[in-house]
């Protein structure tokens, strides 16, 4: 309701409540423009949902200002910088073909590509100075609508197909675009109000293009400098070179495929491609079979360990190995020995919530080929168990384990390297919105995650949701950072696999409410599986990986 004299009532951050007129801009409510640790507010969160401080408050409303230190606030960092970075490209180098490609540590890979020459560390520079002035020129960034048709016409003026062929398969009446001068580009999702807010970044010449390095959430008054990742970056360039294989790098293109009844195809050459690097992963396994004895699988939320497990153990049955597998999860603390986090949680993204002791006794004793007892956890009451399950590698037998923290040194104390064969997996697609604006690897496995959880745990979405940013936060300390320790890695992305989620996540995610602090992310996936078309869950083979997720597996978890 509005307040008595026909203002909407603002309550702002600091508990304040206050009549501002309709149609008041969120920047004009708020006392000053920066945060008391000195960080310019980018935006801000109205009734929960993000927006940009341009936004015309209509309804009563809280609104709270973030910086980039906030969730929200770092995706329209990057957002701002990355359509900061595709104007001066376009502006500059009209030319050339210019793609935002896959993230790598903090920052973005970026291809640039032309038929004269590969870009030069020169040109880079002078890219990097002119975001440089238009950050000092503080120009505004102004969100504006197109009529549908006219929206259409102006991409495939412009030659941006990747743009057009994302429309071809939507049809709302209006669409978002920003522009920043006489540059345009689609809006997925919210943007700084002016160039002035993004001070932030570096241009690194990497390989073939260069790397948009952001500033770190944690410390953003600081670039962190760019780490070479070249593990991950092979496991991306082999995906692209698969996105080549299978016609397609955009949603766009994956739409076409399913208005085209060319899906099933599509979902067969995807399955197979990673059936064919599963068995290279085993090849190499067993050409070493005569000193490998353990093989760890690790990785993040959601990536589809078990299931690799699976299919790697198949693989390796095919090779004339006979493999057993041990769950890490069972070897976790009682519950009431569990570390919690620095809210008093449990914390069971933490290494120390694993008994290392206990597993590094079992693993030193299998690898003598001694017989031990298999502990089997029981999530229902938090107690480890010992059911008489025991276990005694044969000569020449290999056992697979997976889990988060696989690749960690201290789960392994015990035994030799050479003994041990490290897989790290993760769902690193290549498939973007368009040329500018990436999908981020992070939502491909929540919306995973969000889905499993519904199906065999009978998690709400606001459940995956609130326990997200924890999950984040382990990762980021235990498991992202010994990538390095491992031997090979497997990309259990799937093109096809949004499709097939969207369906499946879309009711989840409408329950999440407006009063919620979590709905702004919800939205935001709302939004964005809105750009696929649905596809049927019946395509999937029975053997995928996506089935851990959706149910219906051949395996059994």
């Amino acid at each position: 309701m509005e307040s008595s004299n026909g203002n909407i009532l603002v309550r702002l951050g600091d508990g304040r409540s206050q009549g501002f007129p309709v149609s008041t801009r969120v920047g004009e409510v708020l006392k000053t423009d920066t945060s008391p640790d000195g960080l310019a507010y980018i935006g801000a969160l109205v009734n929960n949902d993000d927006v940009s401080l341009s936004f015309a408050l209509e309804v009563n409303c809280a609104v709270v200002p973030i910086t980039l230190r906030n969730q929200a606030g770092y995706r329209i960092y990057r957002r701002s910088l990355c359509f900061l970075l595709a104007k001066v490209v376009r502006e500059r180098f009209p030319e050339v073909r210019f793609s935002i490609e896959h993230s790598i540590g903090t920052g973005f890979y970026c291809t640039f590509e032309r038929e004269t020459s590969a870009i030069t560390e020169a040109e880079i520079t002078t890219i990097e100075n002119e975001l440089h002035a238009l950050v000092e020129k503080d120009l505004p960034i102004v969100r504006s609508k197109l009529s549908y048709v006219d929206a259409l016409k102006q991409f495939e003026a412009e030659a941006q197909r990747d743009k057009y062929n994302l429309l071809r398969f939507r049809n709302p009446s209006i669409i978002v675009v920003y522009n920043c001068g006489d540059f345009s580009d689609l809006a997925h999702g919210v943007m700084a109000s002016r160039t002035g807010m993004l001070p932030f970044f570096a241009l690194y010449p990497y390989h073939n293009g260069f790397v948009l390095q952001f500033p770190d959430r944690e410390d953003p008054h600081h670039l962190p400098a760019f780490t070479d990742q070249p593990q991950l970056f092979s496991i991306f360039n082999e995906h692209k070179r698969w996105g080549r294989i299978l016609g397609l790098s955009t949603v766009g293109q994956l739409n076409e495929k399913i208005a085209n009844d060319e899906i099933g195809d599509f979902i067969q050459i995807s399955e197979a491609l990673h059936e064919k690097k599963i068995a290279e992963i085993a090849d190499k396994i067993s050409a070493h079979a005569d000193k490998v004895r353990f093989v760890f699988i690790a990785g993040p939320s959601s990536a589809g360990k078990t299931t690799l497990s699976k299919r790697l153990m198949v693989q390796l049955r095919v090779n004339g190995m006979l493999p057993a597998t041990v769950s890490i999860d069972d070897y976790f603390l009682d519950r009431k020995d569990t570390p919690r986090d620095e809210n008093g949680d449990l914390n069971f993204e933490h290494v120390e919530a694993i008994d290392l002791p206990f597993l590094n006794d079992h693993l030193l004793q299998l690898s003598l080929g001694r017989e031990v007892e298999i502990p089997r956890f029981n999530f229902n009451t938090g107690a480890r168990e010992f059911n008489g399950n025991t276990l005694q590698l044969q000569r020449g037998q290999t056992l697979i384990l997976e889990g988060i923290h696989c690749l960690n040194p201290r789960l392994t104390e015990a035994l030799p390297r050479e003994c041990q064969y490290k897989v790290y997996i993760s769902a690193l697609g290549q498939l973007n919105l368009d040329r500018h604006n990436r999908i981020s690897t992070t939502d491909s496995r929540l919306l995973r995650r969000m889905i499993r959880d519904h199906e065999f745990r009978g998690h709400s979405a606001l459940r995956t949701l609130q326990m997200w940013a924890s999950v984040r936060r382990g990762e980021k300390e235990w498991i992202f950072p010994n990538q390095p320790h491992a031997d090979i890695m497997f990309n259990s992305a799937l093109e096809y696999e949004m499709a097939i989620l969207k369906p499946l996540a879309e009711p989840l995610l409408v329950e999440v409410k407006p009063d919620q602090p979590e709905y702004a992310n919800a939205r935001r996936l709302l939004e964005f599986l809105g750009y696929f078309l649905a596809a049927s869950a019946d395509l999937v083979p029975a053997s995928s990986i996506l089935r851990e997720y959706i149910g219906e597996s051949s395996f059994e978890y």
